[in-house]
């Protein structure tokens, strides 16, 4: 990013002062406290459809058990922001509607799981896994991607939480330049989807320049990930002005400043690594101005506490 380009960000008022960021643990605990179990479509498809049923109820139910217990680890361990598993409800959307009808049999059940959430100010969120491809040049691909947006939507409408990014659904660009075709996707997305999605940079196809700028156009937040970043632009350093610069351009996003959600992973064998490592032991200095953070790493809440055992503590 040049020079030029870095002063013509917009700047943001003050960012925050005297305020911890929250850390966030992503799906699992590195301790297995917390494990999900799942199903192949190759396995589901062997079944008849009285195993099928019987098999995603199990599973399902199993699942949101281990929902509960996340949501416990995460009061024990003063921890207020859970990314649920995409993977939480296995096969939910198979065209045979068993998956999807179990859901909607347990919906009472969900709703509990959402209000207790929201009683213990915990903040779930969501990452879709990469099949999410809503600037395909495919128009089936970018159906399929609505309908697994459409999943998990009503995932998160069966569990009660805010149709907002309070409760946000990130996905990266996609397919590279084609910005104007994921602008025109997301401007016809159900409201259910379009309240809750967030976009987020990476390190091949779009730069987060050019997510802000795709954010811009489509009224959407971003998510800045400052280790995509540096690997896409070729940095050395996490204090590079140019992060600073995002960080803030990404907050203009917001119409809640204060929800702003960042991520960061460190290399696993080197700075640019796109492996993630398994604790976070580089960290950009302006992140301590980030209201909540997703902590990218192997070892899960281990890393967590060593973030908040240095670099938090120098605040």
């Amino acid at each position: 990013m040049t020079a030029t380009q870095l002063n013509n960000l917009p700047q943001t008022a003050k960012l925050r002062k005297n305020t911890q960021p929250e850390l966030g643990l992503v799906c699992i605990t590195f301790d297995k406290k917390v494990r999900f179990r799942t199903m192949t479509r190759t396995r589901y498809l062997q079944l008849s459809l009285a195993q099928r049923e019987s098999s995603l109820r199990e599973i399902y139910l199993h699942n949101l058990q281990c929902l509960h217990d996340a949501l416990t680890f995460c009061q024990e361990n003063n921890l207020r922001l859970y990314r649920i598993s995409s993977a939480l409800f296995p096969l939910s959307d198979m065209e045979d509607q068993i998956g999807a009808n179990i859901l909607e049999a347990i919906s009472t059940d969900l709703g509990k799981i959402g209000e207790r959430s929201q009683a213990l100010n915990i903040r779930m969120v969501l990452h879709p896994d990469q099949y999410v491809v809503l600037s395909s040049d495919s128009p089936e691909i970018v159906q399929t991607s609505i309908k697994i947006l459409e999943r998990h939507a009503r995932t998160f409408d069966l569990l009660g939480l805010p149709r907002s990014p309070w409760s946000l659904m990130n996905i990266h660009g996609g397919k590279s330049q084609r910005s104007e075709q994921l602008v025109k996707v997301i401007a016809n997305l159900p409201e259910n989807i379009k309240n809750r999605l967030t976009l987020e940079n990476d390190e091949y196809a779009y730069s987060a320049e050019e997510i802000f700028n795709v954010c811009q156009q489509a009224q959407i937040p971003m998510v800045f990930d400052a280790h995509h970043h540096i690997c896409h632009e070729n940095l050395d350093s996490y204090d590079h002005p140019s992060v600073a610069a995002m960080l803030s351009a990404a907050r203009e996003t917001w119409t809640n400043p204060e929800w702003q959600l960042v991520h960061i992973s460190n290399g696993e064998q080197a700075f640019n690594d796109r492996k993630h490592s398994n604790l976070i032991t580089n960290m950009p200095k302006i992140y301590k101005q980030a209201p909540w953070i997703e902590v990218e790493a192997k070892h899960k809440e281990v890393a967590i506490n060593h973030l908040r055992s240095w670099w938090l503590v120098g605040q």
